[in-house]
């Protein structure tokens, strides 16, 4: 029976041994390892042997922010021998802050840290977690403290890099290195919370108002160019026609001219020399006796050049009919004006008056 409890104390004595001798750490994990109360080495990864009751790791303190099965969020405290390697995430309740403007905001900030020197997160701080926290609220209220209310809003990104260079700057004699400092909320108090709704509101309808008004404003420029630019067009249109239709007229004038001039070339060769301008006299005269008879009067009265200019064309008439005798080239070339004369001088009474009817 004695045999059989020492035997048991002795393998009980060599697992405490074991235990205390025989460390594998995980990967990502180190051990300080103290020997005689002095640090001495880092245990890496992997198996590591200790001397028992001379060598022993070295406990840190550490913390966690979790939420249990009703959702409440609480911090659970605790110690390990462990230390990871990995970025880890120091997550804490929100705090008031008082902004330089005088409000109290409720701000939920995070912090990711990872721990690059072992020795100095063991030695150089005692709770390396609530050191972290402590500094990271503080750093939070400082640069809160500086700034109003709007100006926090819209500035996260400010904040957040200036927590990181202020807290990398103190935690880099803890063996810390931060990656980054993050604002998860900021929540102003109810009351200022329905001002700033008041505000955005009044401010969504000023814009709207303005939008509105600069649309009106580009509608109506866009009219009155369009108006403008109709009427330029417009203008462009019958200046081009009045120019099309002068050239017209010009055109029909020039071959009238031509088709007038060609005329009195014909009669000119048909008549005798220095006849033509008699002839064209007379003509004219004629065609203006029937307007001068269209009036209501019955009595016509015409110039005493009229008589000598019948008595010309009477004579013109005994002229032309005389020629039909001439010789034969000048026929030839002149018999179809002559035809034409003669035909217009037979119209002609005997003595080359004009034949009128008057009314009574």
């Amino acid at each position: 029976m004695a045999g059989l409890a020492f035997l048991l104390m002795a393998v009980a004595l060599l697992g405490v041994l074991g235990a205390s001798t025989i460390k594998i750490v995980g990967q990502a994990e180190v051990m300080v390892i103290e020997r005689l109360g002095r640090f001495h080495r880092l245990a890496r990864s992997g198996l590591n042997i200790l001397i028992p009751f001379i060598e022993r790791p070295r406990a840190i303190d550490v913390r966690y922010y979790e939420a249990d099965a009703s959702g409440i969020k609480k911090i659970t405290a605790a110690s390990t021998t462990r230390i990871d390697l990995r970025e880890q995430v120091l997550n804490f309740p929100s705090q008031p802050v008082i902004t330089k403007d005088n409000v109290t905001i409720d701000i939920d900030a995070v912090l990711y840290y990872r721990v690059a020197d072992p020795q100095k997160a063991t030695y150089a701080v005692q709770n390396l977690p609530y050191a972290l926290e402590t500094l990271t609220r503080t750093t939070l209220r400082n640069i809160v403290g500086e700034m109003e209310l709007d100006q926090t809003l819209v500035s996260r990104d400010v904040i957040n890099k200036r927590m990181r260079e202020v807290i990398e700057e103190a935690s880099i004699g803890w063996g810390v290195d931060v990656t980054r400092v993050e604002l998860q909320t900021i929540e102003p108090p109810a009351d200022i919370q329905q001002s700033m709704e008041l505000v955005m509101r009044a401010e969504r309808e000023r814009r709207a108002t303005v939008t509105t008004a600069e649309a009106k404003k580009t509608s109506a420029i866009l009219e009155s160019e369009g108006q403008r630019e109709a009427q330029v067009r417009k203008a462009e249109g019958e200046r081009d026609a009045a120019v099309l239709r002068a050239r017209g007229m010009a055109e029909a004038r020039l071959a009238m001219a031509e088709a007038e001039a060609e005329s009195v070339r014909r009669i000119a060769a048909a008549l005798p020399d220095g006849q033509a301008a008699t002839y064209l006299l007379g003509l004219k005269y004629l065609e203006a006796l029937p307007n001068l008879a269209q009036g209501k009067g019955s009595t016509i009265f015409l110039p005493s050049e009229a008589a000598g200019l019948m008595s010309a064309l009477g004579g013109l008439r005994e002229m032309l009919g005389a020629r039909p005798g001439s010789g034969g080239e000048s026929q030839s070339s002149r018999g179809q004006g002559s035809t034409q004369v003669r035909a217009f001088l037979d119209s002609l009474g005997p003595s080359g008056s004009a034949k009128t009817d008057q009314g009574e």
